[in-house]
């Protein structure tokens, strides 16, 4: 593709504009004192120009350089040159991080979607922009390549622009193109690309990969941030079916998803079966597939950030990032503390946007600790000084390598539960006091000391009835004591009878806590739930409690009064026994009344070695495995 690219470019283009060619110590020297100086994105960084505006650094003075994120080495931000140049940056990345921090140089926050319009609206006026392009093709247009973001707003609106015209940038599709007579100044610069290569995934990130992918439906359409987890994520979704791309940042891992038929763009509502995105951060492999490839659409961010677009589309999926998220969901992005370590970016504009999608889901991705172990990125109470970037309102799904959370539409209470599931075990009992002290949890909950405990995922499993309905076996999650009480209130009196050998009326708090919150080993609870429009409904219940004197486990199950002859019982006995085999116990006992046949049913046709006696009334079962 990169060859087909070549031969759009005009080879005359030199000879026809003569007038605009120049040096690039030439061009920077238009620039005035006290001007305010707009550097390309990313990996699109101008760096014949930059390099220039260095060397005449003495030559100027009180120069504010605005950009949105460079990598490299970005040499006019150094504590030597704060003295000429004031960095003010939309994201804060490594190259800037100390020197931000230190505070030679400014960071502001602004969502993506909302920076074009400082540019347009004057509030922001821009006097010179360095921006990097390919060569002209024969009707004069240049290509912003891998960053039209808000490049193209600031090369629309600055005084100056100056154009390093690189044969090395791809010509990207899509609205990314100005003509040459746009450019004040031209500078040949045939340099390589800047390069980033997205970090290895490790334990941690592969697990956040997995759990992310998984809420992700075939069909959907998918944004992705930067850094290892979204690598994971991508990576993850391979044999996922007809995904869609509107991203306002993609990578090099969308090239095998695209070429295994994973990402079609089929199914999308908006910009159907183009991969839409605003600007790229990869290697010259991906540089050289963008090249004219008429599969990808490069866009301004007022469009591909516009939270409208998103929301248009079908079932748009933004996975976004974050340092730090409190127990009530504010979710902390840009900053540990006061110390301001990345930005809003398009976080807010995509998790807005797939709120508003039909079927689209917002998630917000982290390391359950951070400093090797040492902190806990769930948290009682934001740090001092961090900022909240997207609010407790906006927040939907929270994933850790523990597992999802989905908080939009709940309690605090319910929140403060889900989250501390997901939060690293080393911290939950220090999480669970600290939420009852800040009046979260009531107090009856300090019972639960170190058992909050979340179900290997190993232990699901599914079941089709007759009539094609679909039901889910999972572990019990802490977040069900709710659900726990709808299928107890939703039993017929016979029902709670038999189950719980007494005419009571209600469940206590503490039975609820000894069904929910258990070890998943020698206690084991697996409820099985259908998908509702207002989330899961438990409609089966059954667990066992092991006695390590006999290694053998006491059984019991309830499946609701509207489901039961429907095989639903044996299933669960058998899913049961299954857990209990593979975790070496010898049996089963179990205790029912007479009159309970559909459990004698159940335990008659086990197939286990079966012995039973009648005890006070009762019968006692014991099953060998």
């Amino acid at each position: 593709m990169a060859e087909q690219s070549k031969r759009n470019y005009d080879p005359d283009w030199e000879g026809k504009y003569p007038d605009l060619l120049t040096t690039a110590r030439k061009a920077v020297s238009y620039i005035r004192p006290g001007s305010r100086v707009f550097i390309s994105t990313g990996c699109a960084q101008p760096l014949k120009l930059t390099e220039a505006l260095v060397q005449v650094s003495k030559e100027l003075a009180d120069i504010e350089i605005v950009q949105l994120l460079t990598f490299g080495d970005a040499p006019y931000a150094t504590k030597d040159l704060a003295q000429y140049f004031r960095m003010n940056s939309f994201y804060v990345t490594g190259n800037i991080r100390e020197l931000v921090s230190d505070g030679h140089a400014e960071y502001t926050p602004i969502f993506l979607s909302d920076i074009p319009d400082l540019f347009t609206s004057g509030q922001l006026p821009l006097d010179a922009a360095l921006i990097q392009v390919t060569p002209p093709d024969e009707d004069g247009m240049c290509s912003l390549g891998i960053s039209v973001d808000i490049a193209k707003s600031a090369a629309e609106n600055a005084s100056i622009v100056i154009a390093q015209v690189n044969p090395q940038m791809p010509r990207t599709r899509g609205d990314c193109n100005l003509h040459v007579h746009d450019f004040d100044y031209l500078v040949p610069g045939d340099l390589p690309l800047l390069e980033y290569v997205a970090p290895d995934r490790n334990d941690i990130t592969s697990k956040i990969g997995e759990y992310v992918a998984a809420l992700i439906d075939d069909g959907s359409t998918i944004e992705v941030g930067i850094g290892g987890i979204s690598q994971a994520v991508l990576e993850y979704l391979k044999g996922k079916e007809d995904l869609g791309v509107h991203s306002e940042m993609i990578n090099d891992a969308i090239i095998d998803l695209v070429e295994s038929g994973v990402i079609t763009g089929a199914c999308k509502s908006v910009d159907k079966r183009k991969i839409v995105t605003s600007f790229c951060l990869g290697t010259r492999r991906l540089y050289d597939y963008i090249d004219n490839n008429p599969v990808f659409s490069f866009r301004p961010t007022e469009y591909v950030n516009d939270q409208v677009v998103i929301g248009r589309q079908h079932k748009q999926v933004a996975v976004n990032m974050a340092l730090e998220v409190d127990l009530t969901g504010q979710v902390c992005s840009d900053s540990l503390g006061t110390m301001i370590y990345s930005g809003i970016g398009g976080q807010a504009d995509f998790n807005r946007g797939a709120a508003m999608s039909n079927g689209g889901k917002a998630i917000i991705a982290l390391p359950s600790t951070a400093k090797d172990g040492k902190v806990s990125r769930i948290v009682a109470h934001l740090s001092k000084g961090a900022g909240v970037v997207t609010t407790r309102g906006d927040v939907h799904y929270v994933v850790t390598e523990f597992g999802s959370a989905y908080l939009h539409g709940k309690s605090i209470q319910e929140r403060t539960l889900a989250l501390i599931s997901i939060a690293h075990p080393d911290f939950r009992e220090k999480l669970l006091k600290e939420a009852i002290v800040a009046n979260y949890l009531h107090r009856r909950m300090i019972e639960l000391g170190g058992r909050i405990h979340v179900g290997p995922s190993d232990l699901r499993a599914t079941y089709i009835l007759n009539d094609g309905t679909l039901i889910n076996f999972r572990p019990i999650h802490p977040t069900d004591p709710d659900r726990v009480k709808d299928l107890f209130y939703a039993l017929s009196e016979e029902s709670v009878y038999l189950r719980f050998m007494s005419r009571m009326k209600r469940l206590q708090h503490k039975q609820i806590h000894d069904l929910v919150f258990i070890d998943h080993r020698t206690e084991v609870v697996i409820v099985g739930t259908l998908e509702e429009a207002h989330g899961e409904e438990i409609i089966a219940m059954g667990g066992y409690y092991l006695d390590p004197k006999t290694n053998r486990a006491e059984v019991a199950f309830l499946v609701h009064d509207s489901w039961q002859k429907h095989g639903i019982g044996s299933f669960l006995f058998q899913h049961l026994t299954n857990i209990a085999r593979s975790y070496g116990i010898a049996g089963f006992t179990a205790e029912t009344f007479p009159q309970n046949r559909a459990m004698q049913h159940v335990f008659n046709r086990c197939g286990l070695k079966l012995t039973s006696s009648i005890e006070d009334g009762v019968y006692v079962y014991q099953m060998d495995f």
